[in-house]
């Protein structure tokens, strides 16, 4: 098996660094991750200001030694500007890894959003806004030649790898150069009750289709991304509600939907303490085949909430041929989510994800 892993992670790293074109990471965890969907999601919560914390491994029932792993981390901060108008500012950083190269992504993008507001009542306890915001930041790839071996290094007299031989590789060095990026979005959101709420939004990522790549003559161009989500939350009784949520992106030949929901139970307390519970299918198809995305994982998570702070735990299963391989152990998920309880007296009202 350790071989077949080395084989997997050469074969991503070559798609990577040749021709074709690398595709972002994603978070199960989409509501811990709101900057990864939509700039306009900057801004968008109850509170001064939110920081968050994302951890996701991926793979690692058969990459035992070397599995993908995503680090990502956000700070926002919202401001008043004119009556129930706001801005807010926000900063994004991400690392992507893969393999035993390793192979990396660096990205890190400051972001800001105008938060309009449509309409509400006279005591506040409806309101809608239009949110528009963008991201602006570099990016950067890196691998570890040294730790790689190719097809021209490989004696089969005697079966070994001879490091001193040239790669016959065009490969420039061990990192790409520093790309520029560019992300934009729209929302609209409408809070009607409280746990009673619907949003919509679009986005466009990588707009300047950025050029990253290891070869000295060619250049590979990361694909513009499309996102459209849809969601809210449906009061199920007092203590209940319903959160669903659909999220669908087009990133080159690649197409992915996120479709699910959870329940979340809360004490009603004044320091509120709620529980929530979920699950989502994550379906994909690659390529330009015709034929109907394909289901390719089920994710399970739980969300502690207590006072500012948000615990998400979830796990991937995969449901894709892949389950053969890793014995549908897909990836595991961790973040942490703090909220700075806002001062004004009128707080914005805010839909959960």
């Amino acid at each position: 098996m350790k071989g077949k892993s080395w084989l997997y992670v050469l074969i991503m790293v070559l798609c990577n660094t040749g021709v074709a074109t690398a595709q972002d990471p994603r978070f199960s965890q989409v509501y811990a991750a709101p900057l990864q969907v939509n700039p306009a999601l900057n801004g968008v919560f109850e509170g001064r200001f939110r920081a968050a914390l994302n951890y996701r491994v991926l793979y690692p029932a058969f990459l035992t030694e070397s599995p993908f792993r995503t680090y990502s981390g956000s700070f926002e901060n919202r401001f008043r500007i004119v009556r129930r108008d706001y801005v807010s500012l926000g900063l994004q950083v991400m690392q992507d890894e893969a393999g035993p190269g390793p192979y990396k992504r660096a990205m890190a993008s400051f972001g800001a959003a105008y938060l309009k507001q449509l309409g509400a009542d006279r005591r506040n306890r409806a309101s809608q806004y239009l949110v528009a915001g963008f991201q602006g930041g570099m990016e950067q790839h890196t691998i570890g030649v040294n730790q790689l071996w190719f097809s021209n290094q490989y004696d089969r007299a005697s079966n070994t790898v001879d490091f001193n031989q040239a790669t016959g590789e065009d490969i420039s060095g061990d990192r790409s150069t520093v790309a520029p990026d560019l992300n934009i979005g729209l929302l609209w959101y409408s809070v009607m009750d409280e746990g009673k709420s619907v949003f919509a939004g679009v986005a466009a990522q990588h707009v300047l289709e950025p050029t990253l790549s290891f070869l000295a003559e060619s250049g590979s161009r990361l694909y513009r991304k499309y996102t459209v989500h849809l969601g809210g939350e449906l009061p199920l009784g007092k203590p209940v509600s319903l959160l669903p949520l659909l999220l669908l992106a087009k990133q080159g030949p690649a197409t992915s939907l996120t479709l699910g929901g959870s329940l979340r139970y809360t004490n009603k307390y004044w320091n509120e303490i709620a529980l929530r519970s979920g699950l989502w299918a994550h379906f994909s198809n690659r390529g330009e085949s015709s034929a109907p995305p394909a289901p390719e994982s089920l994710a399970v998570g739980a969300i502690f909430e207590t006072g500012s702070w948000n615990l998400g735990l979830s796990y991937d299963i995969t449901t894709s041929p892949l389950g053969k391989s890793n014995y549908n152990r897909g990836a595991f998920e961790v973040s942490l989510v703090y909220l700075q309880p806002a001062k004004e007296r009128y707080k914005v009202r805010c839909p959960r994800m």
